[in-house]
């Protein structure tokens, strides 16, 4: 449960209700009836107004921020991997496992160009 005053984005609109989806807003209450699928009152400064909303339409903007970051994170990571050929990097990536430090220092076996990108159009989803 977020508590009072604490800022949010609103990523979504479930109940088609006209929220500005992508600003921030402030909780100023609970909504405690149990027959009401609202969870917060939020109030959004830029449009001066108040929302009723559910916690599927709000999330806190620092677990955003930090998403984003493991998003950037990531397709750099991605990056590295194809400007180094660095298959084994490449499919640790792409298959969700946990990637360590890079290792800059290439291998005894060395891939051509066209090879290593042609496994990489055989198995990626464009």
């Amino acid at each position: 449960m977020l508590k009072l005053g604490q800022k949010v984005v609103i990523v979504s609109d479930m109940f088609e209700q006209n929220l500005p989806v992508g600003d921030y807003g402030y909780i100023i209450a609970y909504d405690r009836n149990a027959d009401n699928a609202f969870d917060y009152v939020l109030r959004v400064p830029k449009v001066n107004r108040n929302f009723y909303v559910p916690s599927i339409d709000i999330e806190l903007e620092e677990v955003l921020i930090k998403e984003e970051a493991e998003r950037t994170q990531r397709d750099a990571l991605i990056d590295f991997a194809l400007a180094t050929r660095n298959e084994e990097m490449f499919r640790r990536i792409m298959n969700g496992d946990e990637v360590e430090t890079p290792d800059i220092s290439v291998g005894n076996e060395v891939q051509s160009r066209e090879e290593f990108i042609r496994q990489v159009n055989l198995k990626a989803w464009i």
